[in-house]
């Protein structure tokens, strides 16, 4: 935590002009990078600058006696005492540029995301704005041991509502339309998707999104799934719920089936298993990504997996292998364009998808090490659930 120090900015008046300064104005609860920054959740927009090396914080009087406790910052004021205008009567750009007054500041550099309409008005009022094109932070790509441990703890809440599934399609049973029945229900991709998440909700996590999609569904890896559940066809399951307390996000992917697989699914889930932990076996820092990625796919393409379009729609490998998590569930770096870095956390993901013969994905969590990986993901794989 830093100083948390109750006074107005009247003193930095007489002070020089300062460099350009970065800010945010943002809702934490959103927003990774005000959350990186500042370290508390906030569901309203606040704002945050940092010049010469100093951050400061102002939030509204709703939010000032928590952020003094929990937030991470050099300087936390309220709107009140840092402008000494009642609350009531600021706008967001009488806000900002009062404070930017008081602290000798002119030049601003805000996310390329930062509202274009809100710098339209601050630059009428005589701020430069000037949008970053790269990543606000480039820091957090790098983990620090604290962050880590905060993937690791969501990664178990995904673990916990996988084993969940995989209980409830063991408890299932096949009806003789080869749907699965649950309590005398059909088991479908909503239902299934209620119980991970609930089972998530209650270890103190957020799932949403969470993907249950069976057969011709799972052939495509973005369909979140709303059909009914069959034997014999893949299942693929990908959960990636949000910790409440940190918002560090965990990701997992699993695929299963209910029952006896034909021939060629097994044959296409053994080819994933393998060219997963091939990717393992390899990953260290320093190594490219683009060139496992390529390598992997031409390696499947030998094996009569090609990654193609047949009849309009793409099959094969035909996703990334993988990439970075943190405070998003998408993040840098993106594995096929990463030069792997220590301590960085990244899905390794690796998928085959055939109509004909349904869709297999594998998704592990790891962190980047100096000779090798650590694997984060616990939770066995199988593909026959009886």
């Amino acid at each position: 935590m830093g100083h948390r120090l109750n006074r107005n900015l009247l003193d930095l008046e007489n002070s020089v002009e300062k460099a350009m300064a970065r800010m945010m104005f943002a809702a934490s609860e959103k927003d990774a990078n005000m959350l990186y920054a500042t370290r508390i959740m906030v569901p309203d927009p606040f704002l945050w600058i940092e010049v010469d090396s100093k951050s400061y914080i102002f939030l509204s009087k709703l939010e000032i006696d928590r952020a003094k406790r929990e937030a991470k910052a050099d300087v936390i004021l309220s709107y009140q005492e840092a402008t000494g205008i009642k609350e009531e009567k600021l706008t967001i750009p009488l806000l900002i540029k009062t404070i930017c007054k008081k602290l000798r500041i002119s030049r601003l550099v805000v996310p390329s995301y930062f509202p274009l309409g809100l710098a339209e008005t601050l630059r009428k009022e005589g701020l430069s704005i000037v949008a970053k094109k790269e990543e606000f932070f480039p820091e957090r790509s790098i983990k620090t041991p604290t962050e880590i441990e905060s993937i690791r703890t969501a990664l178990r809440m995904a673990e916990k509502g996988m084993e969940r599934a995989i209980e409830v399609i063991r408890e299932s049973k096949i009806n003789d339309e080869g749907l699965l029945l649950w309590q005398d229900k059909i088991l479908d991709s909503k239902l299934l998707r209620e119980e991970i998440e609930i089972k998530i909700m209650r270890e103190g996590g957020m799932a949403l999104g969470t993907i249950v999609a069976c057969g011709i569904e799972a052939c495509d890896p973005h369909e979140i799934g709303k059909g009914k559940l069959k034997a014999g066809q893949s299942i693929v399951i990908d959960i990636f719920p949000r910790d409440r307390a940190t918002g560090y996000y965990g990701d997992l992917s699993r695929t299963v089936v209910k029952g006896k697989p034909a021939k060629q699914l097994v044959e296409l889930y053994k080819t994933v298993k393998e060219g997963k932990q091939w990717v393992l076996s390899v990953l260290r820092e320093g190594l490219r990504g683009n060139k496992i990625e390529n390598d992997l796919r031409n390696s499947f393409t030998k094996k009569g997996y090609p990654t193609e379009i047949r009849g309009g729609r793409w099959v094969g490998f035909f996703h990334g292998l993988g990439h970075g998590v943190g405070l998003e569930i998408h993040e840098p770096p993106r594995f096929r364009k990463a030069v792997f870095k220590k301590n960085q956390v990244l899905t390794v993901e690796p998928g085959l998808y055939y109509p004909e013969i349904g869709g297999v994905r594998l998704e592990d969590m790891v962190v980047i090490k100096e000779e090798g990986i650590e694997n984060l993901t616990t939770i066995e794989e199988i593909l026959e659930i009886a």
